[in-house]
């Protein structure tokens, strides 16, 4: 299957909760042994310790940390930003290689944006710009909050203008009362009828993720199956 990039409308709305969940589903229903070693979460760019980490102590990953982040910076600030504090270049080349390399070894690679779509990666570089540029099918996350409806067709905008493969919309219920919020906050007909993209399901609030079967069977809220999966 091709790679899937996931991003959001913004930092802090569920990337991460909702990447591991879908990698939680391929090592549970797709590859239950882990015998192939055939799940890839890639993070090109990470600003301050946390999802690489994360990812690789959860999954047990067949990955170093440089390769599912091979771009790291101690700032924990927008990779155009953090650049300038630590002196050190964003080189796109680097991360495009190392996607190729990842992209080539795994039959499902994750890939899990810095950011939401109009991040900055470089002064002139944007998370949508890359996922143009790689030919990325990409998810959106959307948190269950106020403003998701508003968030949700800016950015959905956005990628249309940036001519991004959007497959999808996933809200995502960053708190434990979040799901009862949803007709208040994100109904899922409205949203789908402004943006002509489809909600590809809710996925439920989880307490605990370190706990695969529990991501896994979150996961299987979604309609994966418009995604290869």
């Amino acid at each position: 299957m091709q790679p899937l990039l996931i991003t959001g409308t913004d930092t802090e709305v569920g990337k991460t909760i909702v990447t591991a969940s879908i990698a939680a589903y391929w090592q549970t229903y797709r590859d239950p042994d882990n015998v192939s070693k055939s799940l890839g979460i890639y993070k090109p760019i990470q600003a301050g310790v946390g999802d690489r980490e994360y990812y690789q102590r959860t999954f047990q990953l067949s990955q170093s940390i440089e390769e599912i982040t091979p771009l790291y910076f101690e700032t924990p600030i927008a990779p155009a930003i953090a650049t300038l504090r630590e002196h050190k270049p964003v080189d796109l080349g680097l991360i495009w290689q190392q996607f190729l390399v990842l992209q080539s070894r795994y039959d499902c690679l994750l890939v899990e944006a810095m950011g939401g779509l109009g991040s900055p990666i470089t002064a002139e570089y944007i998370v949508a710009d890359l996922a143009r540029d790689w030919h990325l099918p990409t998810i959106l996350v959307v948190p269950v909050r106020l403003g998701a409806i508003g968030q949700a067709v800016a950015n959905v905008a956005l990628a249309t203008l940036q001519k991004v493969q959007l497959k999808g919309i996933i809200l995502s219920c960053t708190k434990p009362d979040a799901e009862k919020e949803i007709e208040d906050f994100a109904p899922i007909d409205l949203i789908q009828g402004l943006t002509n993209v489809p909600v590809l399901g809710v996925l439920p609030h989880v307490a605990d993720l370190g706990d695969i079967s529990n991501l896994a069977h979150a996961a299987s809220c979604l309609e994966l199956e418009r995604l290869g999966f």
